[in-house]
């Protein structure tokens, strides 16, 4: 076999490739097999019909069709591996001569991975926010607390804000109640935007016993969408009592003695939160400037597909959880179609780029996996999914899918080494350490960044 490589453009090649006859041997001989098992001649037992009987009563034609068929995928392969090249997807192949006894040409046209040359990112700078935690934070975080552990209690007075009230609903499009428009005993706190538009208003000022009718918009059900008639009634109005904010409370809410050292837990909960929520900045905004840096061109049909597949994600599987299709999506993104696909390719652009450029550096770096650190990634992955590590585990192997754990940790590790390399600043000029959350927040950014992208090139 010869062959060779023709560059179309920086992510696409043209392979042209010549086989001498006899090496086509072992797929003829397979081919008269496999048809010798699929036919039947009378007078040859089945499995036993000689060559040149095949060849006239079905065709010489039809054996080499069967063996070039066979003998196609191992000698593009033997091609891709002697050219060393990096393919992306399926080739798109056309035989340009078949002459039986002398030759076979044909040639493959394939995407590949562009060569990237990665320069100097010691010198990238970025900003991020500082870790601030005030007074009034924590503040807030143990007001949450306290609402977590509110009580209720009936009173016989008006419906306020912040009350619970338990009411009857019965919603009429055109002057007919609907069969799913009934509701008894629901509990509804005043104020917190749960149910229906109106409703509040409706339901404030009034005592138990009390009905008032209001007309809204339906959120869900039979008639979504369309404007309603709904009469509700407050069959019962309870106020919200907090807890007093004492070591009490400490003690019944947390592991915590004094409401001093809640508070003094709460505020190193929220210092961790808001360095982990930097570090992610961190590696956000050091990858936007590294790829900034570096020119990577981008194979179109690996494009195409990665929008789409971004696409059929969003419709099948986050928004089908959701109740919504695309169209209501879009309505409440306030966004148009042209809109939502520029950004959606947008979005597929710079996943490529990142894995491209990402997995240059896992090579440029020699940065090596082991197995403790693919265990890890795969506890993380595992809790996101809301699966064991034993389930996420099984599916991943199941699925073929290691390699892609192994590619999301060894890329999270290489964007780890800029971060390293990079000047990272908070908006105070302080320098920024970023050591204990780096690693993590790298994989999940990459991982991020990269893993539709995987399914797509797969």
């Amino acid at each position: 076999m010869k062959s060779a490589v023709e560059t179309l453009n920086p992510t696409r090649v043209r392979l042209s490739i010549e086989v001498p006859f006899e090496e086509l041997k072992d797929s003829l001989d397979a081919a008269y097999k496999k048809i010798n098992q699929q036919v039947t001649v009378k007078g040859f037992r089945k499995g036993k019909i000689p060559a040149r009987v095949i060849d006239q009563r079905f065709g010489r034609g039809a054996v080499l069709e069967e063996a070039v068929n066979d003998a196609l995928p191992k000698f593009y392969t033997d091609a891709v591996n002697e050219a060393e090249l990096n393919v992306l997807g399926q080739p798109e192949v056309d035989i340009t001569e078949l002459k039986d006894g002398e030759t076979l040409n044909f040639t493959a046209e394939v995407d590949i991975r562009p060569a990237i040359e990665i320069p100097d990112y010691s010198g990238i700078e970025v900003e991020v926010d500082a870790v601030e935690v005030t007074d009034e934070d924590v503040e807030k975080s143990v007001a949450q607390l306290q609402e977590r552990f509110a009580s209720t209690s009936p009173v016989e007075r008006a419906a306020e804000d912040g009350d619970v009230v338990t009411i009857d609903l019965e919603a009429k499009v055109d002057g007919e109640v609907l069969e799913d428009g009934v509701a008894s005993g629901v509990s509804y706190t005043i104020g917190s935007g749960e149910l229906l538009d109106g409703i509040d208003d409706a339901v404030k000022g009034l005592e138990a016993g009390g009905e008032a009718t209001f007309t809204s918009q339906l959120k869900g059900g039979s008639a979504e969408g369309k404007d309603a008639e709904v009469t509700v009634k407050v069959t019962q109005v309870a106020a919200r009592e907090l807890p007093a904010l004492d070591d009490e409370f400490a003690q019944l809410a947390s592991e915590f003695d004094t409401l001093d050292e809640l508070k003094a837990d709460s505020r190193k909960r929220l210092e961790n939160m808001k360095q982990y929520d930097q570090a992610t900045q961190a590696q956000e905004r050091v990858l936007e400037k590294l790829l900034e840096l570096v020119e990577v061109p981008v194979p179109e049909k690996l494009l195409e597909d990665e929008v789409q597949t971004r696409k059929h994600n969003l419709e099948h599987h986050q928004l089908g959880q959701m109740g919504l299709d695309i169209e209501k999506y879009l309505e409440i993104q306030g966004k148009t179609v042209e809109e939502f696909d520029a950004e959606t390719r947008e979005q597929a652009v710079k996943g490529i780029k990142t894995q491209f450029v990402l997995d240059e550096l896992v090579n440029k770096e020699k940065l090596n996996v082991n197995q403790e650190e693919l265990t890890e990634h795969l506890m993380r992955r595992a809790a996101s999914s809301n699966m064991s590590p034993d389930q996420f585990a099984q599916a991943v192997v199941e699925g073929g899918q290691v390699p892609m754990l192994v590619g999301e940790v060894a890329r999270g590790k290489a964007l780890a080494v800029v971060v390293e390399a990079a000047t990272v600043k908070d908006t105070n000029g302080e320098v920024v350490d970023l050591e204990d959350d780096e690693d993590a927040a790298a994989e999940e950014q990459a991982e991020e960044s990269t893993e539709s992208k995987e399914s797509t090139e797969a």
